[in-house]
């Protein structure tokens, strides 16, 4: 009969075999030892990151202050009768340009020339009777010389030759207002610009003191565009104003893709606005091509200077970091951190003024993949 306890120890050590035989066949089926280190995967992180690259480029670097602005017309005038009476015609053509000068409308003259040939005819009257009064007062004088007459009588006589002469002064006022009343009857317009639509038709009573008037001129060629300019960027603006030099300023589009207009900075406001801590500036354009608007949005760029021949890269490129600005440089195919100290920033380039050195490729896409000696890839090339 077999020993319980030997037969116990049998038992565990071929339990034990077992259990050691299994795990060796497991690792040589999945490949243990045997497999060569070239087949073993490779995790995310160990793998070479594709990015974007671009050269650090040397180049001039315009300065730009960045703002929105509205079009505002230099001169807008409503145009109104002078003169009350009958609107009897109508020259104009609602959204046409016009020139200074030119026949708008007409009031019916006719009371106002019955009023001319009236004052005219007083002022003849006085006039022959001026002439009258002269050729007694020189009579009177020469009779007086011989004592053939008082000088009571010269006296009176000379007080009528200026009586007369204040009355015909004052005819001849009445005769020049008369004209101007007439010529008033032709509405002419007072500035160079562009028509509004009509507020009255022909056949309607106009007043000289009618506030909608007949219709409105807006002045198109030259035009102005105002914006405002933020109270930490005024120093450098009066810096470059105080140069003497004009200050180029853009008008772009609402995408700022295309440019509306160039111009040059006018004028800016004497004080600073601290409700919104900016600096109003009014800038002038030509616009004879009309194609900026009264009242309309555009945005603006005013260019304060140039930099010249300095290292510009993206500023996309840039990382900032708690202690430090970086980008990251490629060398022999490796990414590497490299801090910088950056200058002026403007179109979306910053000045690098040291760091960096023309031609040196630095990361602009894939940074978040990126650590110090990382290999990297740029299956799109190098952008210049």
């Amino acid at each position: 009969m077999l020993n319980p306890s030997l037969s116990v120890t049998r038992r565990g050590a071929m339990f034990g075999a077992a259990l050691v035989i299994g795990i060796a066949g497991a690792l040589w089926y999945w490949g243990g030892s045997s497999a060569p280190a070239s087949s073993m995967p490779q995790s995310q992180w160990d793998r070479p990151a594709t990015v974007r690259a671009v050269a650090a480029q040397r180049s001039d670097l315009d300065i730009w202050i960045r703002s929105i602005g509205t079009v505002l017309s230099l001169n807008t005038v409503t145009v109104r009768s002078r003169v009350d009476g009958m609107l009897t015609e109508v020259h104009f053509k609602e959204g046409a340009e016009v020139g200074k000068g030119d026949l708008l409308a007409v009031v019916d003259p006719r009371p106002y020339r019955a009023r001319l040939d009236q004052a005219e005819g007083q002022l003849q009257q006085t006039q022959a009777q001026l002439r009258n009064a002269r050729a007694d007062l020189a009579m009177y004088e020469g009779l007086t010389h011989k004592n053939s007459i008082s000088q009571q009588q010269l006296n009176a006589q000379k007080a009528l030759v200026e009586e007369l002469t204040g009355t015909l002064k004052n005819h001849t006022a009445q005769v020049a207002d008369a004209r101007l009343q007439v010529s008033w009857t032709e509405i002419k317009a007072p500035i160079d610009g562009r028509l509004g639509l009509r507020r009255v038709d022909a056949g309607n009573l106009v007043n000289a003191g009618d506030s909608d008037g007949l219709v409105s001129i807006t002045q198109m060629s030259p035009i102005s565009v105002q914006f405002t300019v933020p109270e930490v960027q005024v120093g450098a603006l009066r810096e470059a104003v105080a140069r003497g030099e004009p200050l180029l300023v853009d008008a772009l589009d609402r995408d700022e893709q295309r440019i509306l207009a160039a111009g040059q900075l006018a004028s800016l406001d004497n004080q600073i606005d601290t409700a919104t801590g900016t600096l109003r500036a009014k800038a002038l354009f030509e616009n004879a091509d009309k194609i900026l608007f009264p009242n309309q949005f555009v945005n603006v760029r005013l260019r304060l200077g140039r930099e010249s021949s300095v290292i510009t890269i993206p500023a996309d490129a840039v990382q900032y970091g708690a202690e430090r600005t970086y980008v990251y440089v490629i060398a022999d195919d490796k990414a590497y951190s490299r801090t910088i100290s950056l200058g002026t920033v403007a179109d979306e380039r910053v000045a690098v003024t040291s760091g960096l050195e023309e031609g040196e490729l630095v990361v602009l896409e894939g940074l978040d993949r990126l650590r110090d000696g990382k290999a990297v890839v740029f299956p799109d090339g190098v952008e210049g």
